[in-house]
């Protein structure tokens, strides 16, 4: 990593030439990925990417640039170029503080790197195996196994002198069934913080049946009708919803311009009481954690939506000058080749006083959504649109037949406030979410939730 002679120099260069603000971030990342399609590798790749990404502020205004040299003169020579553009008054320097090293709330027994490509192919032949046997109409089980560790080290005029080490680990699971009503697909993609010993606990086959199960049941399925009905959306991944639905509404990069529906109502009832919603990257182990955000400032536990209260936002430190707000520990990035923004980590729906099979049983009449595939929103308006991979008709407050083709179209200010019952069997799963600052690991989360009134799109 850079020697912080060096990282002071670019410091100082950058307040020198009229910069109010300075930041020197640095990344080291190896990775593996493995996709399989039965026993058979389909592709496979490793590697190990290293860079260095620069940023100045001038009040309201910014620059960043990013290099794969990290020689001092070449660094010295790109704050200039970039600061001879950003023209302002100068800045005053905080000196660095001792080297902060984060990394110890997650720890890794087992570094990815250090395991043989045996193993992570042992990890896929469970996997398919498990899919395969599950039915007659299982025809094709595709895995891909990920792994990433990345060190970076941040370091800003404010004093900032953080390194930080992030492993992740997750396999996907595909499972196809076919029969001659058509083709179906289930899927399932586990995920941790943590390093190769997640296998040690994880019950793969039991994922990888999951994902046949959901292939070969909506192979089977009905069309789903269309028309204006109640939604209770399952635990787990259903908090994806609420994730586009209002999380990205909630990230400054969107509040402070002003083109987010949740803009100037702080303090303001923006959902239903029974409505709590968090966003918290401290969770030990999680897919979506991480000790200290992409501008140094440790993560914490923001409480957004409170009984339906709006809080707070998501605050990265650009926009925070923006709002006149301190940063929240929210600012994310794929890699050094991206600026910084405010991003969700964790977010998650908490848990309310109902059980799910209250839940069910007290509506006559509407769609239960086990799984969602995934979505779009417009952060403005807070429009949506999602596709169901899994649900089922509710009759007289008891689940039916599985219906297929199901869409949830809506706005996240309006179902917000649909939202009448809350379980109480949370559970936030993996995936990824893409934006401005890249492709990130996040986690989504809630327990089961109905939403009054929300209309569904059927299968044609």
């Amino acid at each position: 990593m850079l020697s912080r002679q060096t990282i002071d120099r670019i410091i100082d260069l950058g307040l020198e030439l009229g910069s109010d603000f300075v930041e020197v971030y640095q990344e080291d990342t190896r990775h593996n990925n493995i996709t399989a399609l039965h026993d058979r590798v389909e592709s496979s790749s490793c590697g190990r990417e290293q860079g260095v990404g620069l940023r100045i502020f001038s009040g309201l205004n910014s620059r960043y640039a990013y290099t794969t040299d990290d020689a001092e003169e070449n660094l010295i020579r790109l704050m200039r170029k970039m600061a001879q553009s950003l023209k302002g008054p100068q800045g005053t320097k905080v000196p660095l503080r001792d080297l902060t090293v984060y990394g110890d709330d997650h720890p890794v027994k087992v570094m990815p790197h250090t395991v043989s490509y045996d193993r992570r192919m042992e990890v896929i032949r469970r996997a398919t195996a498990a899919g395969m046997a599950y039915a007659p109409e299982i025809v094709q089980v595709s895995v891909r196994y990920l792994d990433l560790e990345q060190q970076v080290l941040i370091a800003n005029s404010e004093g900032v002198y953080a390194e930080d080490s992030r492993v992740k680990t997750r396999v996907l699971i595909n499972a196809y069934a076919q029969n001659e009503k058509g083709l179906q697909n289930g899927y399932f993609g586990p995920g941790a913080m943590q390093g190769f010993e997640y296998y040690d606990t994880l019950d793969i086959e039991w994922y990888a049946r999951e994902a046949a199960r959901t292939a070969v049941t909506m192979l089977n399925a009905d069309r789903c009708p269309g028309g204006q009905m109640s939604v209770v959306v399952d635990n787990g991944f259903g908090g994806l919803l609420f994730h586009e639905a209002c999380g990205h509404s909630l990230e400054a990069s969107s509040v402070a311009k002003g083109t987010s529906e949740f803009s100037g109502k702080l303090g303001q009832q923006i959902a239903s009481p029974l409505v709590t919603l968090i966003d918290d990257g401290t969770i030990r182990g999680e897919w979506g954690s991480l000790s200290v955000d992409d501008e140094g400032q440790p993560t914490q536990k923001n409480i957004l939506i409170e009984n339906g209260i709006l809080k707070g936002y998501l605050i990265d430190k650009l926009n925070g000058r923006r709002l006149g707000m301190e940063p929240t520990g929210s600012a994310r990035r794929q890699s050094y080749r991206f600026a910084p923004t405010s991003r969700m980590t964790n977010t998650y729906i908490a848990n309310g006083p109902h059980s799910k099979e209250e839940i069910i049983a007290s509506t006559e009449r509407g769609l239960f959504v086990k799984y969602i595939n995934g979505g779009s929103v417009n952060p403005a308006t807070g429009d949506f649109n999602f596709n169901v991979s899994e649900a089922y008709l509710i009759e007289g407050g008891k689940l039916t037949k599985p219906v297929r083709g199901a869409t949830l179209i809506g706005n996240g200010g309006n179902i917000l406030k649909q939202v009448d019952m809350v379980g109480d069997n949370l559970e936030i799963r993996q995936g990824y979410c893409y934006a401005g600052s890249g492709a990130l690991f996040i986690g989504a989360g809630q327990p089961t939730v109905r939403v009054a009134a929300m209309t569904v799109g059927g299968a044609e």
